[in-house]
């Protein structure tokens, strides 16, 4: 593996493009005056951009090797810890240990509009680990930088309204990963005075880029299905009497951020803003997708379980198989026990497989929030992704304030927190 990525490094060093970029990189690293910090940084950023595509895995394999820790280096202050343990030791150690690349980052970051290169950069660096794995060692560096700098302490919770800029109107509807906002109308519709949308924003990266936002509706009682929710006419009169703030998307602007932790604490926070604006809330929860569930449904046909389960999938499936392309229609006619089986699934699903590799993205998130399973809903999102992902199926999760740390500690202990509504639906028909 690394003599892969020695070879690619050995290629990048006499590229036209690459070798330049890289003596930047080195001089970047080496250099110790300031202002020209702030220079290289500006260079090494322009190099890179103008790297053709191509030639950018060579690149970041030259940050895996030419920019590692040393080996000997690491040997011998490792030999010197391990003879006299003293905070000189250990500090020398751990300069040893760090890979000057991560120095080569925050150098980077110092620089006007550092920041948001380093996201393209990791964006791309992204890209490439699923055929160049070797490269998780330059991503866990990115990773462990970035999880500081984008710490939610340093992030500002803004409310986007109306009245927000236009530019930042359009990403909201162009970043929108959930449930699709179909143009101005529908935005608009999802900002009225019973609905809420809250987004994070990094000083670093200016008002109109917003890191991740969810939306909320304001309403009298847990829904069940989403056209509730984006369909419905606006109700500006319920603003002040609602009872159940619903979190019904969430979704991420800056795919260069993957893996650092920021929806868990944008929920807590707009759970207490709402908390100050509305006290009359008492029922904080979601409405959400179940996007692995037909994954899930594919995967256990091909390997079936044993005991009580497998006659409800094979019903299920039986019926899928007949029905090819499952629509709205399909669902509308469906028996009472095949829905009744189909949620039973669903159930199950969430359950017992969310600490798995087959566990659901959104329902690991939520219940490693804190939150409880309340509600598996039947035909809830109709929509072509609904269907395909889900069979329709939506669920709802509860935030009880009080209760998500002891239910943020039952999910890393294994358990998954379900109401009894759910518990009813873990005895499946036989």
């Amino acid at each position: 593996m690394l003599q892969k990525l020695r070879n690619l490094a050995t290629r990048s060093r006499s590229h036209r493009a690459l070798a330049p970029l890289l003596r930047a990189c080195h001089q970047l690293v080496s250099e110790r005056g300031q202002a020209s910090v702030y220079a290289l940084s500006q260079e090494v950023m322009t190099l890179y951009r103008e790297l053709p595509p191509t030639e950018r895995v060579a690149f970041f394999a030259a940050l895996a090797t030419d920019f590692a820790p040393r080996p000997q280096e690491v040997l011998a202050s490792a030999m010197q810890f391990s003879r006299a343990q003293t905070a000189d030791t250990l500090a020398a150690l751990t300069r040893a240990v760090e890979p000057p690349r991560q120095e080569l980052l925050r150098r980077i970051n110092r620089a006007p509009g550092g920041t948001a290169a380093l996201l393209a950069m990791r964006c791309d660096l992204l890209g490439l680990i699923a055929e160049q794995p070797e490269l998780r060692a330059v991503d866990a560096d990115f990773l462990h930088l970035l999880a500081s700098w984008f710490n939610p302490g340093f992030l500002r919770l803004e409310t986007v309204n109306w009245q927000s800029s236009a530019a930042l109107l359009e990403k909201i509807i162009r970043h929108e990963a959930v449930h699709e906002i179909t143009g101005w109308d529908d935005l608009r519709r999802r900002l009225q005075p019973d609905r809420r949308c809250y987004a994070f924003f990094h000083p670093q990266l200016g008002d109109d880029e917003p890191l991740i936002f969810v939306e909320v509706a304001l309403v009298e009682e847990i829904p069940a299905t989403i056209a509730q929710l984006i369909d419905a006419p606006a109700a500006a009169a319920l603003t002040g009497s609602a009872r159940t703030a619903v979190f019904y998307s969430i979704s991420n602007c800056q795919p260069g951020l993957r893996g650092v932790s920021l929806g868990n604490f944008l929920i807590k926070k707009v759970a207490d803003h709402l908390c100050a604006e509305l006290p009359q809330l008492r029922t904080f929860c979601t409405l959400s997708p179940v996007p692995g569930f037909t994954r899930w449904l594919g995967e256990a046909t091909a390997h079936p379980p044993q005991g009580a389960w497998r006659p409800p999938l094979e019903r299920v499936q039986t019926w899928r198989q007949s029905q090819g392309t499952v629509g709205s229609a399909a669902l509308a006619a469906l028996s009472d026990d095949l829905r009744n089986d189909l949620c039973a699934l669903c159930a199950h699903y969430l359950v017992a497989h969310s600490h798995g590799p087959q566990a659901d993205p959104v329902a690991r998130f939520h219940l490693d929030n804190g939150a409880r399973l309340e509600r598996v809903n039947f035909a809830a999102d109709l929509s072509r992704k609904g269907l395909k992902q889900s069979l329709g199926m939506m669920v709802n999760y509860l935030y009880d304030l009080d209760s998500v740390e002891r239910r943020h500690q039952q999910f890393i202990d294994g358990e998954v927190s379900h109401a009894m509504a759910v518990r009813r639906q873990l005895r499946p028909a036989a």
